[in-house]
């Protein structure tokens, strides 16, 4: 954590520490070019706009460009995300109005950004991917100028929308075209890891929202890959977890899934074997230790235990494990992670385990591996 003071460390050095310096969410963004384009339809081309939060927070918002039209106004702001490393940081978010003579206001996706496609988000299927929290911030800029009786059609645009999405979670979450327009506080804290976690989660209500009870937990885009296009999984129901398998269990309970399929390699599965669930090799690497220890537990020579521990990767050791034919250890391992993930979550959940390797191949799975898997349709033999 940073702070702005000079902190004395136990050897008496003093370390400088530098503030993050916070930015502003998309919400923000649309909400501050919206009450600009208004503004500037009413002539009035002001250098930064107020707008409040979803929490009553005043938020001032520099405007980029505004200009009248001859039915109402268009305003730019450049998203600030601050020293958050968001892939929104510098691009920007356009605001068009239209003034209506009547009563009512209509909010619209323009170029970039998103519709929802599926269910379980916080919009509607068929509705701009613009969530509660924006909208209001929206509503609200507009009701601080536009003059009583008339009314307003809204129309975000964000000109990078369509490329930067693609390296967001949307297509994953159903959501097409473009970004969404997001932000509960109205302003961008420095990322988090604990933010990072709250972005996976909501995968999990879509794929309940399509009607399935189990979810597919792959901690990798190779176990991804595989789980859809070699063994057939459902892609709708396969989830990428990073190495946040834990939070992403806990996740599962809380969406009310009933069953968990675990599925990857076995460089990530021997640590949840493990009774590991934040799989970065920072936290934890127990790796070799686990299958040293059930190999050994399975009768394995002393030499190929030692062979095992010498190895720095998993892929190393399974040349070791097949000359030594102790494949049962995979099967064995699948058995503990699934143990371990049931014990994990107090078995609110069914988990079943499968251990690929890089190429595809399954080496080991639990009986309710198959059972899940066989209710999924996959294609395996």
């Amino acid at each position: 954590m940073f702070c702005i003071y000079c902190t004395p460390c136990l050897q008496g050095v003093f370390i400088i520490q530098k503030t993050m310096r916070s930015g502003i969410t998309t919400g923000t963004c649309s909400a501050g070019a919206t009450k600009a384009a208004i503004l500037a339809y009413l002539g009035q081309k002001p250098a930064t706009v107020e707008v409040l939060s979803p929490q009553g927070r005043k938020i001032d918002v520099k405007i980029d460009t505004s200009q009248q039209l001859l039915t109402g106004g268009k305003a730019t702001v450049m998203k600030d995300a601050g020293d958050d490393p968001d892939i929104t940081n510098g691009t920007t978010i356009l605001a068009e109005v239209e003034i209506q003579n009547h009563a009512g206001v209509i909010i619209q996706a323009g170029i970039g950004v998103g519709i929802v496609t599926k269910p379980g988000l916080s919009v509607p299927v068929g509705q701009p991917a613009i969530n509660p929290g924006p909208r209001n911030m929206i509503m609200q800029a507009i009701k601080d100028v536009l003059p009583n009786g008339y009314g307003v059609i809204v129309t975000i645009s964000i000109p990078e929308g369509e490329r930067l999405a693609k390296r967001t979670l949307n297509p994953a979450l159903g959501i097409i075209g473009g970004l969404s327009i997001i932000g509960t506080t109205g302003i961008v804290e420095p990322m988090s890891e604990e933010a990072f976690k709250n972005s996976l989660s909501p995968q999990i209500n879509v794929v309940k929202a399509l009607g399935y009870d189990q979810v597919v937990f792959a901690p990798g885009k190779i176990g991804q890959d595989i789980a859809i296009h070699r063994y057939g999984i459902p892609a709708e129901t396969v989830i990428q977890t990073s190495n946040f398998i834990g939070h992403m269990l806990e996740s599962a309970v809380h969406y009310g899934m009933k069953k968990v399929l675990l599925f990857g390699h076995l460089g990530k599965l021997a640590k949840v074997a493990a009774g590991i669930f934040h799989t970065h090799n920072r936290m934890a690497d127990a790796r070799m230790e686990t299958i040293a220890a059930y190999m050994a537990a399975q009768g394995a020579p002393q030499q190929a235990i030692l062979e095992i521990l010498s190895c720095t990767t998993t892929e190393a050791a399974m040349p070791i494990i097949k000359r030594y034919n102790m494949h049962n250890v995979y099967r064995i391992l699948a058995q503990r992670a699934s143990a371990r993930a049931k014990r994990y979550v107090f078995d609110d959940l069914i988990v079943g385990t499968v251990i690929v390797t890089l190429q595809g191949e399954i080496l080991g799975l639990d009986d309710t591996a198959k059972e899940m898997g066989g209710s999924l349709g996959w294609n395996i033999k």
